[in-house]
């Protein structure tokens, strides 16, 4: 009969941190699985010793197969259910043949060291993880908890929170948890960026007080944005960019392409809506290019901005969930036939036609990729005074055009 694999959270503390139950769990099992740090904790036991580095798949089948006739034992860091292997675990093996007994995460140490609660505190890891996307993410939460690397140390978060004029916030940063060499401490941002750190540390960011913060909802005001102003601003208007944005259906973790992006309005609106996901903000007038910048920084919505003239610029692309396109460049045909090849199951067009041409040529390219067209022509009008009265100022209408594939026709057409 198989038996029970025990997976065990251990401290910087090593062997001092646990209990004398668990210390025998340890000593008598036959094998010893953990990372080296873990394992270095231990460094006269008897068992056999599996180090766990690198890719877990072959590892887990390993320790599968030595828990069917022998005792294991696999040490993890702190809290093994707290981005840790005893979920895969379980996972593998099922909960009925595994015991897990946690030591106090780094999370819950450092909330303790700084005397604070931390039940409502926002969690994102960095470690091994890209801090793309992190910006709207964390935006507007008083207190952030992030996880970090070698890579992505305190001094690189600072520079990345730092482009995004994140100084509401300062940052507790603790080292070696529980450990002798333990080290915990306030810093502002600035002063982070060139500062040392042990590897092993876990960056607090908490908002301050008396800092005000803009905070943005759907549908921002037009003025808000930088932008072009030829006329009355090259800019996906409000009233347009709510309706456009609902159409497409995003969800958190949506890949999106916005094509055209003037101003990127969309794209900054987009990547709130989505802040898991990824947006693609392409525009081929260069001089647009630091509007687009600009307001990807102000609105702290991380996403990723391409000079090119789409379809180009599109190969290196993922697949994308959504699709806005706000100017075509007179590539419209050509450019609507790459997005229906490349879009996911389940995804959405959506065009933005102010010309009945433009509109006659969406509705027939998309109709001529199995997809079924549906068209809201949006005429709207806003209030401005007039002495001491009130009038109304009509915008241009504008035909918003949404693609979906046709299902009852099959998957579309090359």
């Amino acid at each position: 009969m198989a038996k029970k694999m025990k997976v065990i959270g251990i401290g910087d503390d090593g062997q001092n941190g646990l209990s004398s139950r668990v210390k025998k769990w340890i000593e008598q099992a036959d094998v010893l699985a953990g990372g080296e740090r873990q394992l270095s904790f231990f460094p006269d036991h008897p068992g056999r010793r599996i180090l766990i580095k690198g890719g877990l798949g072959p590892v887990l089948e390993q320790l599968e197969r030595e828990s069917r006739q022998h005792d294991v034992v696999v040490l993890a860091s702190g809290d093994p259910l707290f981005y840790g292997i005893a979920s895969l675990i379980v996972r593998k093996l099922g909960l009925e043949r595994v015991v897990i007994h946690p030591h106090p995460s780094s999370l819950q140490l450092a909330f303790a060291r700084m005397g604070d609660s931390w039940q409502q505190v926002r969690i994102e890891s960095v470690h091994g993880r890209p801090m793309k996307g992190l910006a709207q993410r964390i935006d507007g939460q008083e207190k952030v908890a992030l996880l970090t690397d070698e890579v992505h140390s305190p001094g690189e978060i600072a520079r990345y929170l730092l482009q995004f004029g994140m100084t509401e916030y300062r940052a507790f940063v603790a080292e070696n948890l529980g450990g002798p060499e333990e080290r915990c401490g306030w810093w502002e941002l600035d002063e982070l960026v060139d500062a040392e750190f042990s590897p092993l540390n876990i960056v607090v960011l908490k908002r301050k007080k008396e800092v005000p913060v803009p905070r943005w909802s759907l549908g921002i005001e037009d003025g808000e944005f930088f932008q072009r102003k030829p006329e009355k601003g090259l800019i996906t208007k409000k009233e347009v960019r709510v309706l456009s944005l609902a159409e497409l259906r995003l969800q958190k973790d949506s890949t999106v392409w916005d094509i055209g992006a003037g101003s990127g309005s969309v794209s900054v609106e987009a990547a709130k809506l989505a802040p898991f996901g990824e947006v693609f903000a392409i525009e081929k007038n260069e001089a647009d290019l630091a509007n687009i910048e600009a307001n990807r920084r102000k609105f702290r919505a991380d996403f990723t901005v391409i000079h090119a003239k789409a379809p180009e610029g599109l190969d290196s692309l993922p697949d994308p969930d959504a699709v806005f396109i706000g100017g075509s460049g007179g590539e419209l045909c050509e450019l609507l036939r790459v997005c229906c090849l490349r879009l996911k199951s389940g995804g959405r067009i959506v065009v933005n036609a102010a010309t009945v041409e433009t509109l006659a040529q969406t509705r027939e390219t998309l109709a001529a990729q199995g997809f079924s067209v549906r068209i809201t022509l949006l005429q709207t009008a806003r209030s401005r005074p007039i002495l001491q009265m009130t009038r109304f100022e009509g915008m241009n209408p504008i035909n918003v055009i949404v693609g979906e594939r046709d299902h009852t026709t099959g998957e579309g057409r090359a």
